[in-house]
Parts: structure tokens; sequence; C-alpha cells
């Protein structure tokens, strides 16, 4: 019961819902303050013992725009007992004869899902991935080749597109058995067609070394001081011209900062968890460490620790 104003008692009094006829009455007056009001609460509640073939929920999920019938099509299902109807057994055959022009679409749909999911990427990059590969697939032209590389390519572009970029090392570790040399040559032709749809270039999003701090120093378990050193020094380091990608910066930016702090990440840990090599670690360290004085927050390292600092 809620408090509610009625318009005949003129002062807030309890109601009562009557959700079988969708009435909301007031309990002092009787008067009918709302009909036929809608539930919009689940039908059906299931509990987690419970199986999934026995999900009594009839409603679908959302529609989808980039299918032809909106992802709305009617499924029939075959019966799960031994003693089945004929008529229902039948038409779930002539259903699955029957040739569907968004099978391929849904599939690839599924697979960018499981993707995904698997790498913990919000709805957002996933449909924008899945906006990416219908444009490919509508120009036909990626027939012969590999599909899982297109695919993680999709992801991967989606991701720098929405400014949640993933290395291709992580991409790859989900994408069904695609090599990174496959998902680059797939990620170069999936730009060349959308630069031919649209009639001019294409933006997929630059990266920033500060794009990965966050993750990398979440994997390491590092403390929030070390983290927001970490992160003001990969943002000075950006202001000079050190010729190493953003991701091998990001690798020994954490582990200088590491090293400056009194629990100390070995040069394998740091290496396992951003996905850079141990050798590209130490070449980058070599490229940094004559800047560390201007790269390294002052109020995290005195200038003398910074001389004591040892090569890996």
């Amino acid at each position: 019961m809620a408090d509610v104003y009625c318009s005949d008692c003129k002062r807030m009094t309890e109601v009562v819902c009557d959700h079988a006829a969708g009435d909301t009455v007031c309990s002092e007056c009787g008067l009918v303050l709302e009909s036929h009001s809608i539930d919009e609460t689940s039908e059906w509640r299931i509990f987690a013992n419970e199986s999934g073939d026995n999900d009594p929920v009839r409603v679908g999920g959302t529609t989808n725009p980039l299918l032809t019938d909106g992802g709305l099509s009617t499924v029939i299902s075959m019966p799960n007992g031994t003693t089945s109807d004929f008529l229902t057994m039948s038409l779930g055959r002539w259903q699955n004869r029957g040739s569907n022009p968004d099978r391929s679409l849904i599939l690839a749909f599924k697979s960018i899902a499981t993707m995904s999911d698997r790498l913990g990427l919000v709805a957002t990059i996933k449909d924008r991935a899945n906006e990416i590969y219908k444009k490919v697939e509508d120009q036909k032209s990626s027939r012969g080749r590999n599909q899982d590389a297109i695919l993680a390519a999709c992801l991967y572009i989606a991701c720098r597109q929405e400014d949640k970029p993933r290395t291709v090392k992580e991409i790859c570790s989900v994408a069904n058995g695609a090599t990174k040399k496959e998902i680059g040559r797939a990620k170069t032709y999936i730009k060349k067609q959308l630069e031919l749809e649209n009639g001019q270039s294409v933006e997929i999003g630059t990266i920033h070394a500060g794009n990965f701090m966050r993750r990398f120093c979440s994997n390491l378990g590092m403390a929030n001081q070390t983290v927001k050193a970490a992160q003001e020094a990969v943002g000075k380091a950006e202001q000079f011209d050190i010729r190493r990608s953003p991701i091998s910066i990001a690798a020994a930016v954490i582990y200088i900062v590491t090293q400056l702090s009194d629990s100390k990440k070995a040069l394998k840990d740091v290496s396992s968890a951003t996905g850079v090599a141990e050798g590209t670690i130490r070449n980058s360290f070599k490229d940094l460490y004559p800047h560390l004085s201007k790269i390294i927050p002052s109020w995290y390292a005195p200038e003398e620790d910074l001389r004591h600092l040892c090569f890996p």
C-alpha cells in the first residue's frame, strides 16, 4: 500500500492496487483513482536451479535494426518429448529448410557478443562492431576471407572508435584462432571497405598510453597512490618525442613507478600483465630514462631516488 492524493478525500490516503483488474482504489472512500494500469514487472519468476529449457517467458529480445525482420521472426521449437505433435515437427523441419537471409549475420553477431563478453566490453562497443560488420557484409566482398579475423578486426576497430581501445594481443586471445597478422590484414581491409562506402577517409581513433594504464595497473594489483603516479607520469611522457608504441610506453612507465614504490613488481610480471615483451620494456625504459626527472611526479619520488634507479 502507498499514499496517493485522493480527489474525493482531498488529501493523501492509502491506496490498494488490484493487479487482476489493473485498478488503483482509495482505501477510505473506494474511489477508483486509476484503471487499466499496465503492470511492468516480470510475468514469471525464474530461479537459478531451474533448467533453461523450461523458461516460461513468452516475449523475445529487443528489435535489431541491422536484421531484415528486425530480429522478430517466429521460431517454431521442436518438441522435447518422445511423443510429439506431427504438425509441429513438420513445421519445424520446413522452417529449418527455408532460407534465412540473416542467418550469417545472426551467427556473426553471436560471435561478436561472445568475444565482447569474454573481454568485458560494454554494449555500445558490441553494437558498434555489429554495425561495422554489417557494412562490410553488405558489400559482398569478404567471401573467401578468414571470418574469425574479420569479426575480431571489427571488434578492435569498434573499441578504438569508442575510446576504449584493446591491444591486438587481447583481441587475438578471444578471436577463435585468428592470428595477430590475420587480424591486422583484416583491419586494413575493413578500413578500405568503409572508406569506399563513405567516399572519404575513416578515422578509427588514436591510441594513447593513458588508455591502457588503469586496466594494466588493475591486473598488477597496484595501490591507488602508485596508479595515480603512473597515470600522471604517462601523461607527461607523451609530451616527449619517444619513438615507441603507446602500449610499450605504458608498460615501461608502470615498471618504473613500481620500482620506486615499496611493492616492487618483477619485469616478468609487468610483461605478463601488459602483454609487452620483456625486451621491449627494457628498450622503452632506456628511452624514458633521460626524461625521468620531468616525467615522474616530484611528490611521488625525489630526484635522488631516480638517479639510483637500476636498468632492468
